[in-house]
């Protein structure tokens, strides 16, 4: 993983603090006092925010419109938005800093995995399920590397194609076993979902 690019801002102080423990934090900080705005977070990972930029409301409607992630410094509780992903009560450690920054990072790809959207449907890797509305079903480790392989292609994809992305052409494997898996994920499906064109093929393969 890139080393976490951090940018901090919201208080004088609060930066000055942050650079003198410079050489013993785990990301990479920059620090800014003016011109903050949308296109200056784009180049970071993490905006780390002291209190004092969020009392105006304008400067809270900037963080708003931002998708990166959102870590609040602060000492008082008259801070109510709920905008942040997590918030560090001053003062702190270096350690729960760089804990608080690198499990943000780790937050952030735990929830990617949990919401990969294919069609109407959302596949949840990290609890192995294939969601509609309430009700899903259980996948397979293989299951869930088949679907990933048909939503990465455009155009259909051929058994052997298959069997090589998937199995790696191990000795136990052969067209016979993809056969048999798509036709026991479409079962799934159907029973389930009662969707019979989830799983699509013609003569050149399978596709979504």
């Amino acid at each position: 993983m890139h080393k976490i690019n951090v940018l901090a801002f919201g208080s004088s102080n609060f930066n000055t603090s942050l650079e003198e423990l410079k050489d013993h934090l785990n990301f990479k900080l920059t620090t800014i006092e003016r011109n903050i705005d949308l296109k200056l977070f784009e180049d970071y990972d993490v905006l780390f925010c002291h209190e004092d930029f969020v009392k105006e409301e304008s400067s809270l409607e900037i963080l708003k419109n931002s998708n990166k992630i959102k870590i609040l410094a602060f000492s008082s509780n008259n801070i109510k938005s709920d905008i942040f992903t997590d918030k560090i009560n001053l003062p702190t450690s270096i350690k729960d800093i760089n804990f608080v920054i690198e499990n943000s990072i780790i937050k952030k790809n735990f929830s990617k995995n949990s919401s990969i959207k294919i069609k109407n449907y959302i596949l949840d890797k990290n609890e192995k399920k294939l969601i509609n509305g309430k009700d899903y079903i259980l996948l397979t480790e293989k299951e869930i590397q088949l679907l990933e392989l048909f939503l990465s292609y455009k155009k259909p994809i051929n058994k052997n194609t298959i069997l090589s992305q998937v199995w790696k052409y191990s000795e136990d494997a052969d067209t016979h076993t993809v056969e048999t898996h798509i036709y026991r994920l479409r079962k799934k499906i159907k029973s389930k979902f009662v969707d019979e064109n989830f799983i699509l093929n013609n003569k050149s393969g399978y596709l979504l």
